[in-house]
């Protein structure tokens, strides 16, 4: 192999021997992550793989809107995305990949690691790029669950679950396909919530999460993933009190979460539903338990380390013909200032 070689989309055999080798890969790095994205998003697989000729080939899952051009669309990878291999990515691999990303026809181009690889990233910045930094927050399963609940569960996560199980709750796990009518209702209840902490109309909360969030949406996502996708509910009083989803593969990912705080707040339901997920990650042989994006929300970061999470911070780099970025934070900036001024 005399120089690089790359594939658009990328063969599912070869990508399913990449996530069979690759220690790091989390759910939505697979063939099936990117379809159920896809079928959710209507959007297509523009994954790419990438052939070097010293051997290694590594695999960028990618994915853009099916129904747009490509001059319109955005070309991104998932949230928690990132290229897979079959060895070390070196610094050179990973210049050579954001140089040929950086090179696509379309109308911007959102590459992001795995946070696990951020150091590596933060490295190869392309100076032809715009960054955004991301937040997530990622447990080590290494050594089982009765390491992670002593050595990395701190001492009020331990506390919180102790109340949990003494507080009544009864909770439902299974299949998210066949659960996700109580989940819904929590999630609905939640929008609410989180529009007034942030100050936000109802009306734009919802319209938001029904863009991403709608129960068709979900019932796609579900389908897709199958069985990998799990689902946990805790009852009070034979009222859903919270509700939290999680995909299982090589690895876990925590990727929706929603609560009555009335209800969950005092019986610790949360709490509880984490310390269930995390001891079947690692009773599925699971190294990393990602508990995903935190934005800049100390209360959910400082929710996360009771689990022993540990934060990552890296960028997601945008290659943009028009400046989007730029325009998205002044208008999210607007928009906060409107409703700073409205609630003052």
């Amino acid at each position: 192999m005399n120089r690089l070689r790359i594939i658009s989309p990328a063969p599912r055999d070869v990508w399913w021997e990449l996530v069979d080798t690759d220690a790091t890969c989390f759910p939505f790095q697979t063939p099936t992550g990117i379809d159920a994205i896809c079928a959710a998003s209507n959007s297509r697989d523009k994954s790419r793989l990438y052939e070097f000729p010293d051997g290694r080939r590594i695999l960028l899952p990618l994915y853009c809107n099916r129904r747009l051009p490509k001059r319109l669309s955005i070309l991104t990878t998932p949230k928690t995305g990132g290229p897979l291999s079959d060895g070390t990515i070196r610094t050179e691999h990973l210049r050579s990949i954001l140089d040929d990303v950086a090179r696509l026809p379309f109308l911007g181009q959102n590459v992001r690691p795995t946070a696990i690889q951020a150091e590596q990233w933060v490295e190869v910045a392309p100076e032809s790029a715009s960054s955004v930094e991301c937040v997530s927050h990622v447990t080590d399963l290494s050594g089982g669950f009765e390491t992670v609940w002593k050595e990395r569960f701190n001492s009020q996560g331990r506390r919180g679950i102790r109340k949990a199980e003494k507080s009544g709750l009864n909770v439902a796990e299974g299949d998210a396909r066949e659960m996700l009518e109580p989940y819904y209702g929590l999630l609905e209840r939640s929008v609410e919530r989180w529009a007034k902490d942030r100050g936000q109309p109802l009306i734009l909360a919802r319209w938001r999460a029904r863009k991403t969030n709608s129960l068709k949406t979900l019932k796609r996502n579900f389908e897709t993933m199958g069985s990998a996708c799990r689902m946990w509910v805790a009852y009070l009083d034979g009222q859903p009190a919270a509700g939290i989803i999680v995909l299982f593969g090589r690895n876990a990912h925590y990727t929706r979460g929603a609560m009555d705080k009335k209800l969950a707040g005092p019986s610790r339901a949360s709490f509880l539903l984490q310390k269930l997920a995390i001891e079947e990650a690692c009773n599925r042989g699971c190294r990393y338990y990602n508990m995903g994006e935190s934005g800049n929300s100390q209360n959910l970061a400082r929710f996360k380390k009771h689990f022993g999470a540990t934060e990552y911070r890296y960028p997601e780099y945008r290659f943009e013909m028009l400046p989007i970025s730029k325009l998205e934070i002044r208008l999210r900036g607007a928009i906060r200032s409107l409703m700073a001024r409205r609630n003052s």
